[in-house]
């Protein structure tokens, strides 16, 4: 029986450690400081910011929304940024994404200080994680080497494949997994052999966007299986296609018209895997607790407080 690998008893771990850190912060002066920046009025990115705002709140952080409309220019968002990296109380900035098709997201993202950059997705931070060298780390991918450190699964030596090639996760989750002595391939929807590629995986990340591409064909039986894949389902001819043999899933289609699953098979990893996580309740969780992480990592950088 494959281990389910909770991300929710991950991110609770992670954000229990962050209490202290935050006290301590606060009796030398102040709270850690995160700005979200979130413009127009997209329903996701609105559930996403209150979630972190929310979880700022509930530890302590002090966090400040922005909402600049969706009509909003590059050069008005550069100037609300500028004055973002000004301000001594704010220790981190979070441009959600997406922006408006008129602000040139390259431009503002390239605004953020790079010390305030809890994303981990300006270039210098970028070349920090190459180097390996102390800066932020994005996200995602560095709540999953929390997740494979807190249930202990051994990388060093290990054989591991990130299928997707994204700035935001694929890329980065090769770096770290390479930092940590494993051996790395990164896949794509390019790759020859996706197929055979995926089953030489000690550990496998599915980072691709494609419901249920990842089946029992592509997963080493015994191995430990990420799935990163956040894809909801709304026709009843795909799920009945790719959710094949998924029986909870596809019960799950039918009360409710939808279903959320990942990259990786849900019935066939169950099977086939050693460990892996679920979606949803793996890999979601821990993306806003390591932005707290990060929001905490920075202003204790920024106070020479480590």
């Amino acid at each position: 029986m494959a281990r389910i690998l909770d991300g929710k008893w991950v991110r609770d771990q992670i954000l229990k450690d962050c209490v202290s850190r935050i006290e301590r912060l606060s009796a030398a002066g102040r709270p850690p400081g995160l700005a979200v920046v979130l413009v127009g009025n997209d329903a996701a990115s609105e559930i996403y910011v209150r979630n972190k705002v929310k979880t700022s709140g509930d530890l302590g952080i002090y966090s400040e929304k922005l909402t600049p409309s969706a009509s909003v220019t590059t050069e008005e968002l550069l100037e609300i940024v500028e004055g973002l990296n000004a301000r001594a109380d704010i220790d981190g900035i979070l441009v959600q994404m997406p922006l408006p098709a008129q602000v040139d997201s390259s431009r503002v993202l390239l605004a953020v200080d790079p010390e305030k950059d809890v994303d981990g997705f300006h270039p210098l931070n970028v070349g920090n994680l190459v180097t390996n060298r102390p800066g932020p780390r994005p996200c995602t991918p560095s709540g999953i080497m929390e997740m494979l450190r807190r249930y202990d699964i051994p990388i060093k030596g290990k054989r591991a494949v990130v299928v997707g090639r994204s700035d935001i996760v694929g890329k980065p989750m090769a770096m770290m997994l390479l930092h940590a002595h494993a051996t790395v391939t990164i896949c794509h929807s390019r790759t020859s052999d996706l197929q055979g590629e995926c089953r030489r995986a000690d550990i496998l990340v599915g980072a691709i966007g494609r419901p249920a591409l990842l089946t029992a064909d592509f997963i080493k039986p015994g191995a430990t299986v990420i799935d990163v894949g956040m894809n909801r389902i709304t026709d009843a001819a795909t799920a009945r296609s790719v959710l094949a043999g998924a029986t909870e899933k596809l019960a799950e289609f039918d009360r409710k018209g939808a279903v959320l699953t990942g990259d990786v098979h849900p019935g066939d990893v169950a099977r086939t895997a050693g460990a892996y996580t679920p979606v949803p309740g793996g890999v979601g969780p821990l993306t806003i607790a390591m932005l707290m992480v990060n929001t905490i990592d920075a202003a204790e950088r920024r106070r020479g407080i480590g």
